[in-house]
């Protein structure tokens, strides 16, 4: 299969908006894999595996910036890295048309909610959750969740932490879109590995895309640590999770 050379850029660029949010791009390379005709599992193991490399890029700068709240991150990654090889191994066999559907609705209303919410009480962006025994339950259930519907479609599972953690614990968005960021490095991984043992990829074409995507994931997450305020994030995340519903909506009704 011949890949055209305007796919790097379009990586790229992906990368470096969505690592701003604390994603690593998995929300656009799934859906463009497929429409660059791969199968099913290639398109979303690669996925996972770019997602992957621009979270962690993206991880270093945040880290380094002490944006990530690692008592935050613990619970999700275990639970979501539990879960991830699951939804990687459910992908290739179940029908995904009405499970899309009905997830379109589910983050068309978190889009709007992002959006629409102007004042809300964050949490200082140095400040470290206090965890509760009810939330830590909670949250590892969530990450289970998370982590198998990340690991089924190719995205990571941070679409949906970044709302966990703003609307649920009430944290800065600045601190969750970081701390989504480390969680995602790991929950993609667990993912794609599973996906790798099942169907061959094209590594000679993710070699040069891994670079792209790392690059991306490194000056986005500059960009965010240091320029951004929390209310542009948490925009910039409604407009994502707006596109991501339109997106899932055309694929489960259209889905053949």
């Amino acid at each position: 299969m011949e890949i055209s050379i305007f796919v790097y850029p379009v990586i790229f660029l992906a990368s470096f908006v969505l690592s701003m949010a604390g994603l690593g791009g998995g929300l656009i390379f799934a859906p463009l894999f497929i429409l660059m005709g791969f199968g099913q599992t290639p398109a979303v193991a690669s996925s996972l595996l770019l997602n992957g490399l621009g979270a962690m890029t993206a991880s270093f700068v945040y880290i380094r910036s002490r944006l990530v709240d690692f008592s935050l991150s613990v619970p999700l990654i275990i639970s979501s890295c539990l879960a991830a090889p699951a939804g990687a191994m459910t992908a290739r066999w179940v029908d995904q048309k009405y499970f899309l559907t009905a997830m379109s609705i589910v983050v068309l209303g978190a889009g709007i909610r992002m959006l629409m919410t102007s004042r809300m009480q964050f949490g200082d962006a140095a400040q470290r959750h206090v965890w509760s025994w009810s939330k830590l339950i909670q949250t590892t259930l969530l990450g289970l969740v998370i982590g198998f519907m990340g690991g089924m479609l190719g995205i990571g599972g941070g679409v949906f932490v970044v709302p966990l953690l703003v609307y649920l614990l009430h944290v800065h968005p600045k601190t969750a879109a970081a701390t989504t960021a480390f969680i995602v490095f790991f929950s993609s991984f667990a993912g794609f590995f599973t996906h790798v043992a099942i169907e061959a990829l094209n590594w000679n074409f993710l070699i040069l895309a891994g670079l792209f995507s790392s690059a991306g994931g490194l000056l986005g997450s500059r960009l965010m640590s240091t320029k951004l305020s929390g209310n542009f994030v948490k925009r910039l995340f409604g407009v994502i999770l707006l596109a991501l519903a339109i997106y899932l909506f055309y694929r489960g009704i259209f889905q053949v």
